[in-house]
């Protein structure tokens, strides 16, 4: 297309009103003028064949525009094209520079809009034409299609498509930027994308480094947003245009998406989530932190989570083994906190980013959930719940054996661990390294029905490689209640006297008087116990052992008692068959009088009258207790008496004996919270020197024997 000559005068630019005015008033006057054929003068034919969906703006008088055209005439002879030249028409139009004819068919017209318009000559090159290309009384059709439009007094306009419902900060000038955009010319051609390089563009606003209109429409925005910006040319590349790809005078559209903004002057910002009532302490420097997180880029793109590997973050604080932000963000922190760490990239991973999750330069946001802290110097944390009312003389102190409910949990409320799951309350004594330091140490100074809150650093607990059930490094919560307790014994004691020993005491022990103390007297064949049930210490053996099926059972009294005044002559064992072919009706029992001097082995035998409440002990596997009132024999004092199944082999006990008399007559004790089977054992290895299998005078020794500055004395 080409311009025409000078105009003969200048037209303003007048609200749409006058200008309709104007156009009314011309097409009156070509209404009232004669065509040379005498028929009124026709105005520019419009036909609009293709209409956009949206159209923001129409051309206006004074207008600058961009298009493409092809002309031709009635003919359909081409005569001009900007299409061959590959170049767009830009131009003011109503002011003149174009014909009258397509001044008037471009107004109202929308970017993307398609027209076809009849210029009569009129209102084209009239009667004179245009030497060599345009005949005289030439009507002219155009095929007109408007790429862009704008006017000297625009802004650049800012439309929102998307904003976050959080806006922790928005942009200023002096604010660096990460975001993503697409560039398109006003019509929708696309010229550049910052998706294509795999990238944010970033930079600082309002520093000259952008072109001004994008600098102008970022202001403001949130990290999240999205927008669509429409830059005017002067105030974006102007009339050179840049490169290839935006020709000279083009509007620009940039569809954005902030990722981040931070300012080099920015600090760690805090924001308190979630807060635990009762905060007694606040993590500070040095403190070993378990912790829960997840973070994100500003725009909320997740790039790393530790619920995802269901593992705490677990660290030192304040000490440089995390990234600067996350020091600082953490510190002051409470147990359970729940916070928002948002962190610039100078006090994160800075202008090169780590991995191929955190970009350059990006600003980081972390949800943290504070698990636990401690310190290395933490000592147990004890708070009293409740104590009983009742005078409280004894607590407890290292060595006692106590029994214990307790619920264990880690800080955030998991459970681990509870003594009701078992029925039983736990035992433990104190001291023994039978339970991690930190229980220990708040288990001592407890009375009898106190409740207890523990507080146990992990390096009082299981330490950094944590146990079945318990992470590592962590904090455990231990809520306590005390049973009971019960005296220990000194280290290294299995029994102590409470008062002075037997002044005869290996004598005592050896019942048959040979010089020896064996653990046990064994008997081959199957038996029955005899204990006295009046007898100072009623009860039997407990030794579950199971008979050999193929051998009867045979009567025997068990030597349990040395003489005393409530028991001056104690029933002792007679001895068994060899075999097991003698009758039931030959099995013996012997009565010891009071005249007898000490029991001996071979006592005058004694028939033992049948008896029938006994019928079936000696079953394989089967224990039994039977009172019967036929012993002892006639002319001795009648005694119930509690007779108990033995299986073949089994031992009677003479050294097990003798020490389970005295801790049922108070004499003295046994460690407790141990098996006293094991514990007697031990004694009893502990005084066999020479491990012989039995004990004799001179190897029998007191503790206080051994060390004369021990105050108790040990077997």
């Amino acid at each position: 297309m080409f311009p025409a000559g000078p105009p003969s005068h200048s037209l303003l630019r007048l609200p749409l009103l006058q200008l309709l005015l104007l156009v009314v008033q011309a097409v009156g006057r070509g209404l009232g003028r004669a065509s040379p054929a005498g028929g009124p003068l026709e105005d520019v034919v419009i036909e609009r064949y293709h209409i956009p969906r949206a159209c923001p703006r129409e051309v206006q008088m004074g207008d600058f525009v961009r298009y493409h055209y092809n002309g031709t005439f009635e003919d359909g002879k081409k005569f001009d094209s900007s299409y061959d030249r590959n170049t767009l028409v830009a131009i003011v139009v109503g002011v003149g520079r174009l014909i009258t004819g397509m001044d008037r068919g471009l107004m109202g017209m929308c970017v993307n809009e398609r027209r076809r318009l009849i210029v009569p000559p009129h209102l084209g090159y009239g009667s004179i034409g245009l030497a060599g290309l345009i005949p005289p009384d030439a009507t002219l059709y155009f095929d007109v299609v408007l790429l862009d439009v704008w006017n000297k007094e625009d802004t650049v306009q800012v439309s929102t498509l998307l904003r976050p419902p959080h806006c922790p900060r928005m942009v200023q000038d002096g604010d660096f930027v990460r975001y993503h955009y697409n560039g398109t010319l006003l019509d929708g051609t696309s010229f550049d994308t910052s998706y294509s390089r795999g990238g944010t563009y970033d930079t600082y606003v309002g520093s000259g480094w952008l072109i001004k209109g994008m600098d102008q429409g970022l202001l403001g925005m949130c990290p999240g947003e999205r927008r669509k910006i429409i830059i005017p040319p002067f105030l974006a590349y102007g009339e050179k245009g840049y490169g290839t790809v935006i020709p000279p005078q083009a509007s620009l559209v940039f569809h954005v998406l902030l990722i981040d903004v931070h300012n080099p002057k920015d600090t760690v910002q805090l924001e308190t989530l979630e807060l635990p009532p009762g905060c007694v302490r606040r993590a500070g420097a040095g403190d070993f932190m378990r912790y829960h997180y997840n973070g994100s880029l500003m725009d909320g793109t997740l790039f790393d989570s530790s619920y995802s590997r269901n593992h705490t973050y677990n660290t030192y604080i304040g000490q440089g083994y995390i990234i600067p932000g996350m020091d600082q963000g953490l510190q002051g922190a409470c147990m359970g906190e729940r916070r928002r760490i948002t962190i610039p990239p100078h006090l994160a991973y800075g202008e090169n980013g780590t991995g191929d999750k955190i970009p350059g330069s990006a600003v980081l946001i972390f949800n943290v959930h504070v698990i636990d802290f401690h310190n290395p110097a933490d000592v147990v944390e004890i708070r009293t719940l409740s104590r009983p009312s009742e005078t409280c003389n004894e607590t407890t102190k290292l060595g006692d054996f106590v029994r214990y409910h307790y619920n264990c949990s880690l800080l955030d409320g998991t459970q681990l661990f509870t003594s009701h799951d078992y029925g039983a309350p736990q035992e433990a004594t104190l001291g023994a390294n039978k339970v991690i330091e930190g229980l220990d140490t708040g288990l001592q100074g407890m009375c009898v029905g106190e409740r207890r809150q523990l507080i146990v650093p992990p390096h009082l607990a299981h330490g950094e490689s944590g146990a079945r059930g318990v992470p590592g490094s962590a904090v455990l919560l231990f809520e306590v209640e005390l049973v009971s307790r019960e005296d220990g014994l000194p280290t290294g004691y299995l029994f102590v006297w409470h008062e002075d020993p037997p002044a005869n005491l290996f004598e005592d022990m050896d019942l048959n008087k040979d010089g020896e103390v064996p653990p046990e007297e064994v008997g081959e064949g199957s038996v029955l116990i005899a204990m006295p049930t009046q007898s100072p210490h009623p009860g039997s053996i407990k030794e579950e052992d199971v008979p050999r099926p193929d051998c009867p059972p045979a009567l025997v009294l068990l030597p349990a008692l040395s003489p005393t005044p409530q028991a001056p002559c104690p029933c002792f064992f007679l001895g068994t068959h060899a075999g097991c072919s003698l009758p039931e009706s030959s099995h013996r029992l012997s009565p010891c009088h009071a005249s007898t001097p000490a029991p001996t082995r071979t006592p005058a035998p004694v028939p033992f009258p049948a008896l029938p409440e006994l019928q079936g002990a000696g079953e394989p596997g089967k224990k039994e207790e039977k009172e019967s009132t036929h012993w002892p024999p006639p002319g001795a004092p009648p005694k119930a008496m509690t007779l108990t199944a033995r299986s073949p082999g089994s031992p009677l006990p003479q050294f097990s004996t003798f020490i389970k008399a005295q801790v049922s007559e108070g004499k003295g004790r046994l460690m407790p919270g141990q098996d006293p089977e094991k514990t007697i054992g031990d004694m009893f290895q502990n005084q066999d020197r020479n491990q012989d299998g039995k004990i004799t005078v001179d190897e029998l020794k007191l503790k206080s024997d051994e060390d004369e500055e021990r105050v108790h004395e040990e077997l």
